[in-house]
């Protein structure tokens, strides 16, 4: 159930002036289940809350929820999430589809409560993603858009200061206010332009993404499928490639710490290339630090020598292919990407939104695949059937050249 659009009517309750704030406004700070079961039922029948976190995830394989903000008709509130484990009662208004979560680039932090808790949140509205179909590059800063949309300059001086140290300093708590206090005016003056261009249902569409389940789902082998020298290896150096990011994921969770702290990627490389010759090969390279072979070499060498399994060979068979297309078509599927952005510029619609770059990407690496999400909703509507023919037979493209003109046709 989604109620953005009717909620433009509403008479704005926090009054916030268009200007540089230098006070802290009145909030509430809530340490303690009591509080915050308190917090929930006041909360329980609003229209809108306005949502931010802050976390620490450097160091760390779980990221660490240090701080959650809340704006809503009734005020201002920092609630501490490492004093209360039990955040059940605001878990439920996240989830509460009558409830609009008003927030900006909101992807991180409701991917943090889903591997956290296990939720999806309901009736989402992004100003960021907004900003996108009102003529905003996407993504766009909080600051940026603040600056255009309400005359309000913001601070960012403490994105990566210590949420976790106790107590915080007036610096911090304004920092974190800052996020949450500016964002029912920016959703009012975003609405209203989408309002004029015809364009708030394709938000709320596009904004319904971050509540489906598959959103937030990750191969665990993206890392190893990412990264770009495994398609010029060979099918045993694959293998190795898969099980050493599946190993130093293993190592990271079992002692909750980054994987970079495990094992630094920028390393991998030179392991794969020296791993086939046993440990001599592996205390020969250079660019491997003594101590690394010392304490993982054994490790590395085991993981290289061992036989596949049927399962495994089945995940070899899903490493994405290299690219086999003739460079015309490779031009083609650019120039396909450049009139979609050129439609983009022409429309005040973020190209970002419309065709990002990682699908274009899957298109080049794979002739036969095709975005869904192209020919149903509001890309459909945006691009239009002529370009999603050509998308979708773009294999069967060509150019024609006449006088002052080209053409592109099906062969």
């Amino acid at each position: 159930m989604v109620q953005v659009i009717e909620f433009i009517s509403l008479i704005p309750l926090l009054n916030i002036n268009s200007q540089v704030h230098n006070n802290i406004p009145d909030y509430t700070f809530i340490e303690d289940f009591s509080a915050l079961q308190d917090f929930a039922e006041v909360h329980s029948s609003v229209k809108w809350l306005c949502f931010d976190t802050e976390f620490m995830g450097e160091r760390r394989f779980v990221t660490l929820l240090c701080l959650i903000q809340i704006a809503s008709e009734h005020g201002y509130y920092l609630i501490d999430p490492i004093k209360i484990k039990d955040l059940s009662p605001l878990i439920q208004l996240i989830e509460d589809e009558h409830i609009t979560k008003i927030t900006h680039a909101g992807e991180n932090d409701f991917r943090l409560f889903n591997i956290l808790f296990g939720i999806l949140p309901k009736n989402v509205f992004d100003t960021q993603i907004a900003a996108g179909f009102v003529g905003y590059k996407y993504p766009v800063s909080f600051q940026k858009l603040l600056d255009n949309e309400l005359n309000v300059r913001v601070g960012k001086g403490f994105t990566v200061t210590d949420w976790s140290k106790r107590p915080f300093d007036a610096k911090q708590i304004k920092y974190a206010l800052n996020d949450v206090i500016y964002l029912y005016d920016l959703w009012q003056s975003l609405v209203a332009k989408l309002r004029e261009n015809g364009r708030q249902m394709w938000v709320v569409e596009e904004c319904q993404t971050l509540e489906q389940p598959e959103y937030y789902e990750q191969s665990p082998y993206k890392e190893a499928f990412n990264s770009n020298i495994i398609q010029s290896l060979q099918p045993k150096q694959q293998l190795f490639l898969i099980r050493l990011y599946a190993w130093r994921t293993d190592e990271a969770r079992r002692k909750n710490y980054s994987r970079e702290m495990i094992l630094q990627g920028k390393l991998i490389g030179a392991i794969i290339r020296a791993v086939g010759g046993g440990r001599d090969a592996l205390r020969g390279n250079r660019r491997l630090p003594d101590k690394t072979v010392a304490r993982h070499g054994d490790t590395f060498i085991e993981l290289f020598n061992q036989k596949p399994t049927p399962e495994e060979l089945a995940i070899l068979d899903m490493i994405p292919k290299k690219s086999n297309e003739h460079p015309q078509q490779d031009i083609i599927n650019e120039m396909l990407h450049l009139l979609i952005k050129y439609k983009c510029f022409d429309e005040n619609l973020s190209i970002n939104l419309a065709m990002p770059r990682t699908m274009l990407k899957k298109m080049k690496a794979d002739k036969d695949y095709f975005e869904d999400a192209l020919e149903n909703g509001w890309r459909k509507q945006f691009l239009g059937e002529e370009i999603i023919t050509w998308l979708k037979f773009r294999n069967d493209l060509k150019l024609v050249f006449g006088k002052g003109k080209f053409e592109l046709t099906l062969k």
